[in-house]
């Protein structure tokens, strides 16, 4: 493919998406004009609630990092043909796993007690995926069923461990002891204690991003897994194991959602809290890769855009006196739009918006 060619094909896919994220602001701006807020006003506070300042970067980091993770997670899955509604789970263990090992390696070198830490919650969420993973690829139960029970024993065991073996038996509330330094990831504006929050957990969201890119379209085993999500019966007559396929992209996904869990533990809050309730990062996620159409590069800018809305809105509800829910607004109607690629495309054949978004008319699809 000749490099023009290609740049063609990249902002044609590129057109519904971005069509779908200009369709949802719009739908956003009606209902604040419906609700008598100036809708200007309020898109201007959603900014400035996520860049105005050091510490309005630092949350919207927050947000975005675990976003990416859990979007990579949903997209891994999905190019194998699974739904990987297991993610949240998958986040729960790899913290949990994480503040444990963060505590029990006090000591270590810290060349070898972070990595080490981030590993096991990468490992505890691609075991926790495997359970699902093997029962699809051997027995044929649907992987939904199977990972949306997983994800309330992930909850509940969280609940049992942070209230009895691995609390701090120093505090009343139900949180684990703090892990060591040693184990903590580096924050961008200041030490371990300092109240920004920023830190290089976003760097290794872009680098699993990457990995995972590398990963899906450069090696044997992501041609594989793409080949099984396009035609298992097709892979299967080719040679290719499509239990393995299977089993393999669900381990792959549930580590990036484990991993997610890792970097909160080691970035954020440094211990594991009880929940009471799901975070939501991984149902998040759901929505970031399918954005993002399951491509990986794709879901480091629908993880920004999400996490803008989500950090964003409490800024627009505190100086704009906009509800928080019209963010939810926008992101639904997104996702709906994404969901309707058949409705986009049909706007797109519209020659101005068909000029303006840099739209082809029919695309290729390919597995390699």
């Amino acid at each position: 493919m000749s490099r023009k060619a290609g740049s063609i094909r990249v902002r044609s896919e590129l057109a519904v998406p971005l069509m779908a994220v200009v369709v949802g602001l719009l739908f956003g701006a009606l209902a604040m004009i419906l609700t008598g807020t100036n809708p200007i006003r309020a898109y201007a506070a959603l900014i400035r609630g996520c860049f105005g300042s050091r510490a309005d970067l630092s949350e919207t980091s927050v947000y975005v990092t675990p976003l990416i993770f859990t979007g990579l997670s949903i997209a891994v899955a999905y190019k194998a043909g699974l739904f990987n509604i297991g993610a949240e789970g998958q986040l729960i263990v790899g913290m949990v796993a994480s503040a444990i090992v963060g505590v029990a390696g006090a000591g270590l070198p810290r060349i070898i007690h972070l990595p080490l830490t981030l590993a096991s919650g990468m490992l505890a969420g691609a075991l926790w995926a495997f359970v699902p993973g093997i029962l699809k690829a051997k027995f044929g139960v649907h992987e939904v069923v199977n990972s949306i029970m997983m994800n309330y024993i992930a909850l509940y065991l969280s609940h049992y461990l942070v209230t009895g073996p691995i609390k701090d038996p120093n505090i009343a509330a139900p949180y684990s002891r703090e892990i060591a330094n040693t184990a903590k990831l580096t924050r961008f504006f200041g030490g371990f204690g300092s109240s920004y929050r920023f830190n290089s957990g976003l760097l290794i969201a872009i680098a699993a991003a990457l990995l995972v890119y590398y990963i899906l379209y450069r090696t044997t085993l992501g041609y594989e897994i793409r080949a099984v999500g396009h035609n298992p019966d097709a892979a299967r007559y080719a040679g290719i194991s499509v239990a393995r396929s299977v089993t393999l992209s669900m381990m792959l996904a549930g580590g990036m959602s484990g991993l997610a869990g890792a970097v909160q533990v080691c970035g954020i809050q440094y211990k594991f809290l009880d929940l009471f309730a799901f975070e939501g990062f991984g149902f998040d996620g759901i929505a970031v890769a399918l954005v993002a159409k399951g491509h990986p590069l794709a879901v480091l800018g629908s993880a920004s855009l999400f996490g803008i809305l989500q950090r964003g809105s409490q800024m627009m509800q505190g100086i704009a006196h906009v509800p928080k829910q019209v963010a939810g607004i926008v992101q639904a109607v997104v996702v709906f739009m994404v969901a309707a690629e058949g409705l986009i495309e049909g706007w797109l054949r519209i020659p101005v918006l068909s000029k303006a978004f840099g739209h082809r008319a029919g695309k290729e699809e390919d597995v390699r």
